[in-house]
Order: C-alpha cells, then structure tokens, then sequence
C-alpha cells in the first residue's frame, strides 16, 4: 500500500515548467505572449549585444544545451549559433525557415521613395550585402504570428496539461496584432513622402507593412571609422534632404550622428528594433511596434 502511495504522489508531482530559450530579446517577447500564465521564457542575448557579432560565453553555452525549446532567427542572422546548436539533442527551430513566414531579401524593391534611397552607403556591412536575406523579419506583424503558432505547437507536445493555454494565448495575441495594425496603419498612413534616414537597414519589413520608406542608410560597422569623404558624402545627403529625421539605435547614438547633423535641419532620434528596456510580458511584442510607430510618427510628424 505505501508502495502505491508512494507511486502515485510521484506522478501526482506538477511538471517542471517548459525551459524556453530564445536567442533575441524579440522572439522573447512573442514566447512570452504564448508562456503567460504558465512559464517565462529565458533569452540569450544581453541588452545592447549584437546578434550579429555576439561572442557565446561557456554560461551561455550551458544555457543553450540545457533548454527546452529554443528559437532563433537562423544563420543570417545569428551566425555565432550554429556551431553551438550542433551539440543539442532537444528542440531548436529556426524561425526563418517556418512555412508561412512573409520575407525579404536586402534590394527588394520597395515604395517609389526608394529611388531615393542611398546607393549603399552601407557598403562595409557585409550582412546586409544585395540579395542576402533581410533577418530582421519579427518586425512584420504577421511574420510574429506565424512564429507564435509554431511556439504554441512545440509547447503543446512538450506540456500536454497546459495544450489549451498556450492555443488560447496564441490566438488572443493574434486578435490583438490585428487591432494593432490597424491603428498603426491609421497612425502612419500619410507619413509615406517624409524623408528620414537610418544608421542600420533594419525596419524594412515594418515600413513595408506601413507605407514607410527610408531615404537612405547612413551606416558603418562600429570598428570602421569612416573617411573624412565618406562623412562629407553622408552629410550631403542630408543636406540635400532639407527637414529631416536621423535615426540611431539604442543604447548609443554614433558621435557620427552629431558631426553629421550640425548645422543642418536634421532631429536626432531613436528607433529600437529589439525592445532591448522592455518588460516581458503578454503585451511586450505590442509595445515593441507601438514604440516603433511613436517614435517615427513623433519625428516626422514635427517636419515641416
């Protein structure tokens, strides 16, 4: 009898929740969309860090091994990942390769301000190179639901008990995507002929979603130092751009960004592609875009 008794609180025990890992700071938020109530995904990568050029430490490899579930965009975008992956034998998806997914590759053809678009001053970011695909795809509100549908899937047949919650969840975050692109499409609709410029090619997949085109790229690596003819040009770009908007990325605003706008009718900003400050929760992905529109309505809305 003790036996059996002993039997039965073992299997009465709850299960330890799932272990989600993701690689970035976005994916984390849409897990979190589909965890909330049962579990808070973990992410790899800290505020600030690079997807691009980040350096796993052996905590991070750890955490890697040990996960659940982990999701990452893939390897044109976290190219430090694969060789770490290869020593998993649990679930690892990445999200580029979902059936379903809407992408873009850098040169797309996009809205007629793209004639105007720099001719690449980008030219030492060989991630961002013509034709290679643009990673920066969670910043496509319908990309985020395919990926939260996959995400509710895994964890279903990883945690049968909470099956419902995580479909209920998604579907819930897919209701409040929907309201969500249609006030942003209210918010930023007639925004499209405002010219602004960037300091990296990441919003293409949002300004596509909302009629938004940026008139040029005005980047380097952040080890390249860029010539004294090379600053001169970007400076005539925005000369000849008259009132526009500059965006930077947090956490730093290139000292470029100062040299590059004095004098001129340029206002400095930020757009965060990543929510690098924000909270996990529910909600996160939604404020993620929310910000995004505020932050490019605020600015160009100021032109005159």
């Amino acid at each position: 009898m003790s036996i059996f008794l002993v039997s039965f609180a073992a299997r009465a025990q709850p299960q330890d929740p799932v272990r989600v890992l993701t690689s970035i700071k976005p994916l984390q938020l849409i897990a979190a969309a589909v965890q909330d109530g049962v579990g808070q995904p973990g992410v790899l990568l800290p505020p600030g860090a690079s997807p691009h050029h980040y350096a796993l430490r052996p905590s991070d490899v750890r955490r890697v091994r040990d996960a659940d579930l982990l999701y990452w965009i893939g390897p044109d975008l976290e190219s430090f990942l694969p060789r770490v992956l290869a020593g998993r034998d649990k679930t690892s998806v990445a999200v580029q390769g979902l059936p379903g997914l809407s992408l873009r590759h850098f040169g797309d053809s996009r809205a007629p301000a793209a004639e105007h678009k720099d001719d690449h001053t980008d030219e030492h970011d060989h991630a961002h190179r013509s034709g290679s695909l643009d990673a920066h795809l969670w910043l496509l509100p319908a990309n985020a639901n395919v990926i939260a549908d996959k995400m509710a899937a895994d964890l279903a047949l990883a945690d049968p008990t909470n099956a419902a919650r995580y479909q209920a969840n998604a579907k819930a975050f897919a209701g409040r995507l929907n309201a969500l692109d249609q006030r942003l499409t209210a918010q930023l609709s007639g925004l499209s002929g405002k010219p602004y410029f960037v300091f990296h090619e990441a919003y293409d997949y949002f300004e596509s979603a909302y009629g938004l085109s940026h008139a040029g790229v005005l980047s380097v690596l952040g080890e390249v130092q860029p010539g004294a003819q090379h600053v001169a040009a970007m400076r005539e770009r925005l000369q000849q751009a008259g009132p526009t908007c500059l965006f930077s990325e947090p956490p730093f605003r290139p000292r470029l960004a100062q040299t590059l706008s004095a004098g001129l009718p340029v206002t400095l900003a930020e757009l965060d592609a990543m929510g690098a400050d924000l909270t996990v929760d529910a909600q996160g992905y939604e404020t993620l875009l929310t910000n995004l529109a505020d932050e490019l309505a605020g600015c160009l809305q100021a032109l005159k």
